[in-house]
């Protein structure tokens, strides 16, 4: 009998973090993802507010070099770092060796299919994979992918399920957590879905979204 997950046991994660962070942060999801990458239309910069204890902040980074990484892990206390280009596993290698605390979630993005084979690079250097749908920019594409690319997933290590994922995906949630490629599903990460405008996030539909997850 496959093992499965438990939709309660999903954890959330609310990315592209700028213009309402405080009322995010007060529906305390288990992360915010802030990106500081330029182009985003969701880049990220100046001060933050005070983001509840037991909240993870993760900050998202397209090819960026390490010390620029570690001063923004510095300045806004991030405790995980999501990479969202090219990197390789020799620099994430690197970037765990000069940041040890932080915690590593490398980007792959999927369109029809993929080729789960490249996995194996990434095994030793990295705590977890991100799985969200192949678009022209990094992230925030608005498009959710066949989930069913998944069942071939070779791996024990948790992942985040991301790519376009709003409201109208709760029951293919609920119905991909009964299937045994989600047992290593660890979080649901949601974004542009969320939005009424790049940034500023719909706290009506997070506080619904938060409800199906069974989370408070």
């Amino acid at each position: 009998m496959p093992i499965t997950k438990n939709l309660a046991e999903l954890k959330l994660k609310v990315c592209g973090m700028n213009k309402n962070t405080s009322d995010v942060a007060a529906l305390r999801p288990d992360y915010l993802g802030f990106i500081f990458w330029e182009p985003s239309k969701r880049f990220f910069q100046g001060d933050l507010p005070s983001i509840p204890h037991g909240v993870k902040k993760v900050g998202v980074f397209v090819d960026e070099r390490i010390v620029v990484i570690a001063e923004k892990v510095k300045k806004y206390g991030l405790l995980l770092v999501q990479l969202h280009g090219n990197e390789s596993p020799a620099f994430c290698d690197q970037l765990k060796k000069q940041i040890p605390q932080i915690k590593i979630i490398k980007v792959f993005s999927i369109k029809d299919d993929f080729d789960f084979g490249q996995l194996k690079h990434f095994e030793d250097v990295c705590d977890f994979y991100l799985f969200d749908t192949k678009g022209k920019l990094p992230g925030g594409n608005g498009y959710v992918f066949n989930w069913e690319v998944l069942k071939d997933y070779p791996s024990t290590k948790p992942y985040f399920l991301s790519g376009g994922i709003g409201l109208e995906e709760t029951d293919s949630i609920k119905e991909f957590m009964k299937r045994p490629e989600a047992q290593y599903c660890h979080v649901i990460d949601v974004n542009s879905k969320f939005e009424d405008e790049p940034g500023l996030k719909n706290i009506e539909k997070l506080k619904e979204f938060k409800k199906t997850l069974g989370q408070s």
